[in-house]
């Protein structure tokens, strides 16, 4: 088999063809690749856990099976990270506290078998802000996450070992969590893309809650066609998960390449596009051009009641977050990051009718986004309104925001879609000046997931061929 130099930075698409082709091998990739975790890792603090014995066993598993004609599909012999809340039988899962530094779980996630079945090798798990409770990524109890694009810069969380190890070109392609934004903020900040699909597509059993009413489980990777191949394997409906909203398996990458020329895009006129930094306006406002150009009409859309979307999720999260640690929070008082912990105690000072008055907002939410979702094909704002911070900083230079803890700034794009449960896409759209990345998120309806990776690919294309890429660190 010929070795090609610089796989590592492949996409998944055209690796797994030269897989299924028996011209690359699924050892020699591996080992390629966790020669490079080992180099490059170090200064990025992406993985927790990988053990390289267990992970080589993997690849020539999957050799093997490639070799005698047993070829699975397109993420045969292709390294996956998981977030380390995503439980693993055979390797330990610590939520990135002190909590659960030595847990190994009895079970593998519902994902992690679809993976498995799949061909898939789990290289290893990945650094989550403590709990995922935490949009920064830089408060975890194994250390912060370094940006790839600049290391004294966050990769924003909670899933930052999963955006900053893809970015790396540690992995091929990961999976996050997304409770208020923690796939789509650290894949903005990390220059890939991020999907949090419609809530209930993927399974959530084996994955340690944060929010039950709001959780949801992600692929991220470095572009939109790996995207769509590695939802298409991580939907189908489980009976160990709760959630109503599941769905049989479909082809999501049905629509990639047929263009959006005549179709329309609305942009949200209030709350969106408000207070942003002024880079992030200068690349969202090339990026709606750039649409323009591809043939789409952009239309002005008004979605009521944003505001109060926002305080309906915080006290939704606030609420299911500390029923979920009240115990741990009794039992290891001091174990705790001093942030998380302070965080969950906020729960305290929301009230019981407040928590159901936001349950009953949830479905106003889907009523207000199916309203404006009617007289267009897809939503496109900013998935951030600020540029990467440094790592613990907690300032924004945004007037708007002057005083708050720079979490809600992060997260004020993003969580709407969590309340209501849309499937919601961020991509790279360009760069700020220091060099750092700027993403947009697409919004559609439940289940049109397949629809915004058409639009995703349409413009990831057009950004490619006027060089905004990423790029190898």
């Amino acid at each position: 088999m010929e070795t090609i130099k610089d796989f590592v930075a492949f996409d998944i698409k055209t690796l797994s063809k030269l897989i299924e082709e028996k011209e690359v091998s699924p050892v020699e990739v591996t080992l390629q690749l966790l020669d490079r975790i080992e180099a490059v890792d170090p200064g990025i603090n992406s993985f927790i856990t990988i053990d390289r014995e267990a992970v080589l066993a993997q690849a020539q598993k999957a050799e093997e099976e490639i070799e005698a004609g047993l070829y699975k599909g397109p993420l045969h012999g292709i390294a996956i990270g998981l977030k380390d809340i995503i439980y693993t039988d055979n390797m330990r899962t610590t939520m990135g506290s002190e909590i659960y530094q030595d847990y190994v779980p009895e079970y593998n996630a519902a994902v992690v078998e679809k993976l498995k079945k799949a061909g898939a090798i789990i290289i290893g798990k990945l650094n989550t802000h403590q709990f995922a409770y935490g949009p920064t990524g830089d408060r975890s109890h194994f250390g912060p996450v370094n940006n790839p694009y600049d290391k004294q810069k966050i990769t924003g969380g909670s899933s930052s070992g999963s955006a900053a190890s893809v970015s790396a070109c540690l992995c091929f392609g990961s999976l996050g969590t997304d409770t208020g934004g923690s796939v789509r903020i650290p894949s903005s900040f990390c220059g890939i893309v991020g999907m949090k699909p419609t809530y209930g597509r993927i399974s959530k059993h084996g994955v340690f809650p944060l929010s039950w009413t709001l959780d949801h489980v992600g692929p991220l990777t470095r572009t939109v066609t790996d995207n769509a191949l590695l939802l298409n394997t991580l939907v189908d409906y489980d009976s160990k998960d709760p959630s109503p909203d599941q769905s049989e398996p479909e082809d999501f990458t049905r629509f990639l390449g047929k263009g959006i020329e005549g179709m329309t895009i609305g942009l949200p006129s209030t709350f969106y596009f408000d207070d942003m930094n002024g880079e992030v306006k200068q690349v969202l406002d090339q990026t709606i051009e750039t649409l323009r150009e591809l043939g789409a009409r952009i239309v002005p859309v008004t979605i009521p009641n944003l505001d109060k979307f926002t305080v309906a999720h915080k006290h939704i999260l606030r609420s299911e977050a500390y029923a979920v640690h009240e115990q741990h929070l009794a039992d290891y008082p001091d174990q705790w990051d001093d942030e998380v912990k302070e965080r969950l105690l906020t729960a305290h000072d929301t009230k019981g009718y407040e928590y159901a008055q936001a349950l009953q907002i949830r479905q106003l939410a889907k009523d207000e986004f199916n309203k404006a979702l009617e007289q267009v094909d897809v939503l496109f704002t900013p998935t951030l309104p600020i540029l990467p911070p440094k790592i613990n900083e907690r300032h924004v230079d945004i007037e708007k925001y002057a005083g708050q803890h720079i979490r809600w700034s992060i997260i004020k794009l993003t969580a709407p879609t969590n309340l209501n449960g849309f499937p919601s896409l961020s991509l790279p759209c360009g760069f700020s000046s220091e060099g750092m990345p700027i993403g947009g998120q697409l919004i559609g309806r439940e289940f049109d997931e397949a629809v915004l990776y058409r639009f995703a690919y349409a413009l990831e294309q057009k950004l490619s061929s006027k060089g905004v890429r990423p790029r190898l660190r």
